[in-house]
């Protein structure tokens, strides 16, 4: 068995990496591999040393591949030579002084709760199965801040409305159980209520359905979002994770404990959260200039 096999069973049966995340690690790797045969006329990967990553780094740049791509494809290298280390296939690794191209950094920002009230409160949604999914969608979004790929593959077993919950299976099958509002349940049995009626069902485990019983895609959700929120933002980025980064930042703003928001996100480390700090600094920046008595007795 080759290595990059190997690492592909690795990262699929112990770390447990959904499909697409080890097509990535796989893909780069072999194009890594590509690379070195044609450049240097080598394919033994754990023959490298740094200079020849260094010349696969500078075509990248060349080709005007942004630094967040570079960074992503030389993450995957790394993993891979960390696997190669695990296994004692190599003794040191040649990205062990590797430092990341800088990139900038993006601040996402967050629908306003005006824009979600608008959406959710005063849009009319289409009667019947679509409409209420389409909402019941967004509205799942927003309340849980679960991701795209979380709700995708919500699962009917994974519902339980006694207890206000549902369970999602989030990355590195990582399961966690995030509470509902009763709004949502209510919701929730209105949609099965359409379910059930469809003509036909083909994926019958999957909670949200296409109208041809199939369960959604990824690109569908993105239109999903963006559709519903053209109506009412002028946001240039209109998607699935903008509505995550919002219900972290609404939660936040109204004084939810970060460690809490963290576990209701599914974050490993309290790092990955404090991103969305950010946001919620300013609007607290907002309350203290306007509740301090010394800015209040400054003249404008």
């Amino acid at each position: 068995m080759s290595n990059i096999k190997a690492f592909q069973n690795y990262l699929e049966l112990e770390k447990k990496y959904s499909l697409h995340t080890v097509k990535a690690y796989i893909t780069d790797v072999v194009f890594f591999q590509d690379f070195i045969k044609k450049k240097f006329d080598t394919d033994v990967l754990e023959d490298v040393n740094y200079s020849l990553i260094r010349s696969w780094i500078v075509q990248m740049v060349d080709q005007n591949n942004s630094n967040n791509s570079v960074n992503r494809k030389i993450a995957s290298l790394k993993a891979f030579y960390k696997f190669l280390l695990k296994t004692k296939q190599i003794e040191t690794s040649p990205l062990l002084k590797h430092k990341a191209l800088k990139t900038p950094k993006i601040l996402q920002i967050p629908f306003s709760e005006k824009e979600l009230n608008n959406v959710l409160d005063d849009l009319k949604f289409e009667v019947g199965f679509e409409g209420i999914r389409d909402k019941l969608i967004i509205d799942l979004f927003y309340t849980t801040g679960i991701r795209r790929s979380e709700l995708i593959n919500l699962k009917i077993q994974n519902i339980d409305i006694n207890n206000k919950s549902i369970k999602v299976l989030g990355k590195r099958n990582k399961e966690r159980v995030i509470p509902i509002l009763p709004i949502i349940s209510s919701q929730i049995q209105n949609y099965f209520l359409e379910r059930i009626q469809l003509q036909q069902i083909k994926d019958f485990d999957y909670f949200f359905l296409m109208l041809k019983g199939v369960k959604l895609n990824d690109s569908f959700v993105y239109r999903l979002i963006n559709h519903y929120f053209s109506n009412v933002s002028e946001k240039v980025k209109k998607s699935p994770h903008v509505l995550r980064h919002t219900f972290a930042t609404h939660m936040l703003n109204n004084g939810a404990a970060l460690n809490s928001v963290k576990e209701l996100l599914g974050h490993s480390s309290l790092a990955s959260t404090q991103i969305y700090t950010s946001s919620s600094l300013s609007e607290l920046k907002k309350v203290y200039q306007g509740a301090h008595p010394r800015n209040k007795n400054e003249k404008h």
